[in-house]
């Protein structure tokens, strides 16, 4: 009997989302046709493209059983002081990608220091990076979008190439990056025993706090990253950009069956589970739901997908 229950566990610790996923998009399929039309389906890639890179970075924090909050604002941060190098007449491209890089991997890093060598629980630590990099964005902004950015900016969001969004192509990179970093790499081995057992992690041998700085420098980068792609997507560095995107990434990476007590998850599940909240939201939309309704589903979901999460576990062991 516990063998039996073993496996369920097991199945839908593993499938859970793909079972999920085709239910929701054959149930929106069949609830409004407009929603099964390449257009359509091809917005739902694009909207959550940006969360999944955000989503990739979270998975790390996750899996070494701590997350990120100041997602959301870093992107913020990390746009609109790109966007200053995007503006039409005086665009210089390749500082503006190094300039939005460079901030979200700074401001990981700092997320790193605090957490590994100054013993400060994530949550704490992340959530103060969230309320100083969104200040700063106002900031030096004077809490004004930055507008008129050239088309070489905007290009990397809105631009398409051989007929696919730019946006989708480089999370598709990314994905296939840092699925190879997990899996193929002692990185990622170690990442994952980390995850599984801190404590026995060290005894092993690993430098637990050069990991975890590396880890939060990573989730900065790829931070960076989404704040260059949804400043040219919504063609304009604003610092009130990126909130509520470190909630949809967390909530994208543990609905891809990402553990929320670390040791567990795959980057590939985070995107989907991403894509999955991008496409109810999309659904929703076409369905004419109210956005208050359309929180109230989100948290359900979260909820519920948590839920699953302990209860495996605790059939596992």
């Amino acid at each position: 009997m516990r063998t039996d229950k073993n496996k369920v566990a097991s199945m839908v610790s593993k499938y859970g989302i793909y079972i999920v996923f085709i239910i929701i998009f054959m149930g929106l399929s069949l609830a409004n046709k407009a929603f099964f039309t390449r257009n359509n389906l091809l917005n739902i890639v694009k909207q959550g493209s940006i969360v999944s890179i955000v989503a990739i970075g979270q998975t790390m924090c996750l899996i070494t059983g701590g997350l990120d909050l100041s997602s959301g604002s870093i992107m913020a941060f990390a746009g609109v002081t790109s966007a200053t190098y995007g503006l039409i007449e005086s665009t210089n491209f390749p500082v503006a990608i190094l300039c939005a890089l460079g901030v979200g991997t700074i401001c990981g890093l700092l997320n790193g220091i605090i957490i590994s060598y100054g013993d400060v629980p994530a949550f704490i630590a992340t959530l103060g990076m969230q309320l100083i990099v969104r200040g700063m964005a106002l900031l030096i902004t004077n809490a004004k979008p930055v507008f008129g950015l050239s088309d070489t900016y905007t290009f990397l969001g809105n631009g398409k190439i051989c007929g696919i969004p730019v946006l989708v192509i480089i999370m598709l990179c990314v994905t296939i990056i840092f699925t190879f970093i997990l899996c193929k790499t002692k990185f990622g081995r170690h990442i994952y025993a980390i995850g599984g057992n801190e404590l026995s992690a060290y005894v092993s041998g690993l430098n637990v706090k050069k990991i975890k700085l590396l880890v939060y420098s990573c989730t900065g980068l790829l931070t960076g990253l989404a704040g260059l792609l949804l400043a040219g997507r919504i063609k304009s560095g604003t610092p009130t950009m990126g909130e509520g995107y470190e909630l949809d990434a967390i909530a994208g990476a543990v609905i891809g069956g990402v553990s929320t007590t670390g040791g567990i998850g795959t980057v590939y599940g985070a995107v989907l589970g991403s894509l999955l909240m991008a496409m109810i939201s999309n659904g929703l939309d076409l369905l004419n739901i109210s956005a208050y309704y359309q929180q109230i589903v989100k948290g359900l979901i979260i909820m519920f997908t948590v839920l699953i999460d302990v209860k495996t576990k605790r059939v596992k062991s």
